[in-house]
């Protein structure tokens, strides 16, 4: 089978368009020409990240350039920072001028002191574009080292843009539509920049701008949060109007999931089911959509360590992997109260339809449904007693992760997980993603649909993290005296080493009788735990009670777990303990409980 990568290229010909964004290109483009008469003003188009503002935008465009009365200038936000992008979107404006408006204004300009040297550049104005450009960065230069200057080159800017916009005959003048893409990808001071130019200078006749960005981000509670009022009412009238992108409709994403399918050759191994729960759980993205049937493609092809198993198998593994990160987590943790997830996960999902009463239990049925209560210690169901079911089920669902409840009502995901498991190569499969044998070659991370970057899984819920760049000379933890305890102390080197990298003294303990022996003679400021070691689920629980109990151990303590379940969590807080079972809630509550030890006793 052979595998080919999609491009994220935007959407530029009305033929390449696949979710019907052309008939909105063509309203909005039919829209902004007919009300060329109220220009100049701005025009928002409105959406996420990934969800085809640039593709509408570009559209849009097209359509307006099959127009002899309309100009249209692209420019990118994202390519130019701070000041450069005032400079940038100014210029790029003025380069689609008339060649000979711009020599007249210059002349007038000429008569200002600072702008001699600026009308003896006309001079040297040949026809070739490289003449004009050279002439538009010489006026740039002059104009911007005076402020009387860029007065008047307001002042001039809209003379230029009117004679340019004027026609004849009392007809509609001429429209010059300028698409700034990007805005939100953008640093502050870029942000404000563009910003300022659109109010500022090319608030001109005849203009009008069509700004691609997310409002949410560029909002108060987003990248401009420390504005203050003042800053936001200047955002505010940025914007006339905005149009929000639609999600495209669910037909039109699966039909768009297919095609891709069909380009990149894994078209095959995707049934109904499998395309359904892609567009759904890629929240109809078309971005995130390509990027991961592109990381399909990249790990049967690239990855040695799926040469053993069906492309069947691979996919179904890596949407797991992809779509539902959390229990594909618990998956590969390998805990003792569960050596299969997917197994467990079913059993219960079973047990939540009887014991809720949404089906009727026949012998097979109660069989799994019993078995999957009593294999978590606690007494099953009596069959004559229905009424006592529903607390039956509260006590399961304690023992269980924290996600299942979620899940079970996820059409989709039950489905994947029953297909998995009927894999025939499901138990070798699992056996190497607890192994930590199936890192992926790719990872994808659109804000949240796959794994952070970086990171491979290993033992009981750790997640291995490459750490690239960073403050190298960061020590938040200077001084900090750190106790960890794991049966499996290799399973934690990369988070040993960054905690000692920020400033951290970390001391390692395989069970309980290490541990107090440290603790005994060493002061220790924060324990770090796991849960289970050996046969024992609640080990690191238990020492910990007994720790406290006896004031062995009084100081903050955080469980790094791959399995979160509402026992655990519960247990934690009455041992004033935190829980996490990723990389990134390990830091943020190690911070938190460095934090309380510099401050002290309250």
């Amino acid at each position: 089978m052979e595998f080919s990568l999609l491009s994220d290229e935007p959407v530029s010909a009305p033929e390449a368009d696949l979710l019907g964004t052309g008939r909105a290109a063509r309203q909005l483009a039919a829209l902004v020409h007919d009300s060329r008469r109220a220009a100049p003003f701005t025009l928002a188009v409105d959406a996420g990240w990934g969800m085809g503002k640039s593709s509408l935008m570009r559209l849009v465009r097209a359509e307006l350039d099959a127009r002899d009365d309309v100009g249209t200038v692209w420019y990118n936000a994202w390519s130019a920072t701070g000041a450069d992008a005032l400079e940038g979107l100014i210029k790029t404006v003025l380069m689609r001028f008339d060649k000979r408006l711009l020599r007249r204004t210059l002349h007038r300009l000429s008569e200002h002191g600072p702008l001699v040297r600026a009308a003896l550049a006309t001079l040297t104005v040949v026809a070739s574009p490289f003449g004009l450009a050279g002439l538009v960065d010489r006026l740039w230069r002059e104009l911007s080292v005076d402020p009387r200057a860029r007065a008047t080159m307001r002042d001039e800017l809209n003379r230029l843009a009117t004679d340019w916009a004027r026609t004849t005959e009392n007809r509609p003048g001429r429209l010059l539509v300028v698409f700034v893409d990007d805005l939100d990808r953008c640093a502050e001071d870029t942000v404000l920049a563009v910003c300022e130019a659109v109010k500022t200078y090319l608030d001109l006749p005849g203009l009008v701008f069509v700004i691609g960005c997310d409002r949410s981000v560029l909002g108060p509670s987003g990248l401009l949060r420390d504005l203050g009022p003042a800053g936001s009412a200047f955002m505010e009238k940025i914007f006339q109007t905005s149009y929000r992108l639609p999600v495209p409709g669910g037909e039109d994403v699966r039909a768009y999931v297919r095609h891709c399918a069909d380009r990149s050759g894994v078209r095959e191994l995707l049934d109904d089911d499998l395309v359904s729960l892609i567009a759904d759980r890629s929240e109809r993205n078309p971005r995130r959509i390509k990027r991961l049937i592109n990381g399909f493609g990249l790990e049967c092809s690239l990855n040695p360590v799926w040469a053993g198993f069906e492309p069947e198998a691979v996919i179904r593994t890596l949407l797991l992997q992809y779509l539902y990160p959390e229990f594909h987590r618990i998956l590969v943790s390998g805990d003792v109260l569960s050596s299969n997830a997917a197994q467990e996960f079913l059993g219960y999902y079973t047990a939540r339809r009887v014991l809720s009463r949404s089906i009727a239990a026949g012998p097979e049925v109660w069989r799994t449904t019993v078995a999957a209560v009593a294999g978590h210690r606690l007494a099953p169901p009596d069959r004559e007693r229905p009424e006592e079911w529903e607390a039956v089920l509260g006590r399961l669902e304690e023992q269980l992760p924290t996600v299942y409840p979620s899940l079970a009502r996820d059409r989709g995901f039950v489905g994947l997980v029953e297909e998995w498991l009927r894999l025939p190569q499901g138990d070798r499969l699992l056996t190497q993603l607890q192994r930590g044998g199936a890192s992926p070659v790719v990872t994808i991370r659109p804000d949240g649909a796959g794994p952070p970057t970086g990171e491979r899984r290993t033992g009981e819920g750790r997640r291995e993290e490459d750490r690239t760049g960073g403050d190298r000379s960061d020590d938040r933890y200077q001084g900090i005296r750190m106790l960890w305890v794991d049966d499996h102390p290799g399973n934690n080197t990369s988070h040993v080493r960054e905690l000692e990298r920020l400033g951290a003294q970390v001391l390692l303990a395989e069970d309980a009788p290490s541990a107090e022996r440290m603790l005994a003679r060493t002061p220790v400021d924060l324990l770090l735990s796991d849960f289970a070691r050996g046969l024992d689920g609640d080990a690191g629980l238990n020492a910990l009670a007994r720790w406290r109990e006896r004031e062995i151990f009084t100081g903050p303590a955080v469980f790094f777990t791959g399995r979160i379940t509402p026992a655990r969590e519960r247990q934690c807080r009455e041992l004033g303990a935190r829980i996490a079972d990723n990389g990134a809630t390990l830091r943020r509550l190690v911070d938190e409980a460095c934090a309380e030890i510099r401050q002290g006793p309250s």
